[in-house]
């Protein structure tokens, strides 16, 4: 039997004292067992099994496609080579359309695959699963704004909350989602002012993407760090410069970008 002592995880105490102390929080995509690894050892602390797998391992136009039994396939891989992180699965498109439903696929998230935390998009509308979900110990991370899931209904890929009454309606639904239980939240292509107000107004800790350098920790896509994505959306950086000869040398320079608050810069935010 090995002497080493056994890693301790990341939890969500870990991430509210972050926030608290204003220590940015850096969080990166895995699919599978060898990049989980690699980004714990580049200092990422939660690694999020998102439905872009549809996208950037499938190769998909979309994350409709994605289903609960392909989170939980690479959820079980991230986990696998994970010992550090928090780890968050994504819940698929339609997987969460009513209460019972959400119940069991968060269920298999975390019993089959692993995760220790599921992510779900919508506003307020969404506060009642969220809050069963609180109820019965699972904890949830909220995503608004750009919300990939409803992509046709947005009319495409557009940055979210620009008018006055659409920021007011994120910031409601973002108060709305922490008073049902939500235990994080992402934001998504919204201004940076509005991203900095709902940041200053939540407890919980807020990450952002494409949401400017005021919330408390980015997130972006392993594939668009590493410079993998042709079009690679505006909010993204690769990574993988001249200079840096590793995978881990990448994610290395993107968790510094996002420790002392270089990235993202103007050029990756929105107005």
């Amino acid at each position: 039997m090995s002497d080493q002592p056994k890693t301790k995880r990341i939890t969500l105490t870990t991430l509210r004292r972050m926030k608290s102390e204003g220590e940015k929080i850096a969080v990166l995509t895995a699919y599978d067992a060898p990049m989980a690894r690699v980004a714990e050892a580049a200092g990422v602390e939660v690694v999020l099994v998102g439905d872009t797998l549809g996208m950037v391992i499938q190769g998909h136009d979309t994350t409709l496609p994605v289903t609960v039994d392909h989170v939980v396939y690479h959820t079980q891989a991230v986990m696998r080579g994970s010992q550090r992180a928090l780890v968050i699965a994504d819940m698929p498109f339609m997987s969460y359309a009513h209460t019972p439903q959400a119940l069991d696929n968060a269920a298999r998230l975390m019993r089959e695959g692993g995760a220790q935390m599921i992510k779900l998009e919508g506003g307020a509308t969404e506060a009642e699963t969220v809050r069963a979900l609180a109820l019965h110990g699972i904890p949830v991370c909220a995503h608004l704004g750009l919300t990939p899931q409803s992509v046709h209904k947005l009319g495409g890929y557009r940055v979210q909350g620009r008018e006055a009454h659409a920021a007011e309606a994120i910031l409601h639904d973002a108060l709305a989602l922490q008073a049902a239980g939500a235990d994080m939240m992402v934001l998504e292509c919204v201004p940076v002012a509005l991203a900095a107000e709902i940041t200053r107004n939540l407890d919980i800790p807020v990450i952002g993407i494409g949401a400017g350098a005021d919330t408390d920790g980015q997130v972006l896509v392993l594939q668009d760090v590493l410079g993998l994505t042709p079009n690679a959306p505006r909010f993204s950086e690769n990574f993988m410069a001249p200079g840096r000869a590793s995978i881990q040398e990448a994610i290395e320079a993107y968790v510094q970008g996002v420790k002392s608050g270089t990235f993202p810069d103007a050029a990756h935010s929105f107005s």
